[in-house]
């Protein structure tokens, strides 16, 4: 489940709002304050930047490495992805948008919960 936005000033819940035709070049998208009317902006590549590999469409880092292309499901296409394929990247999947795509940057494994210990073990002394 995504995480809802919050604005960075008072708190408020952000939502996201049409953006001009320069914005829509510039930004990936615009949010807008229900409280404060602030509006934050998100640049255009900002998820191709950065340590650990994530979707660049969504964002989220929960992807599948594939070991070959899966003809269903859509590739992104532009200049960054055939960089990363060029560079050595490898194919991923993202769940949410269906989307595949090469990076080249660390994959974070999902995290796995760990069964937690028993509390209160009783040892048997004889």
């Amino acid at each position: 489940m995504l995480d809802m936005r919050k604005c960075r000033l008072c708190g408020g819940v952000v939502k996201r709002t049409p953006r001009s035709s320069w914005q829509r070049f510039k930004y990936l998208a615009v949010y807008r304050c229900s409280g404060c009317a602030q509006e934050e902006f998100v640049p255009r590549f900002a998820y191709r930047m950065g340590d650990e590999c994530r979707c660049p469409r969504c964002g989220t880092t929960r992807l599948v490495k594939l070991k070959v292309r899966d003809r269903s499901d859509r590739m992104e296409h532009g200049i960054w992805n055939l960089l990363s394929r060029i560079a050595g990247g490898k194919l991923y999947h993202c769940c949410y948008c269906r989307m595949q795509f090469y990076d080249r940057r660390q994959f974070s494994e999902p995290r796995r919960t760990q069964e937690p210990e028993p509390v209160g073990h009783m040892r048997v002394s004889h």
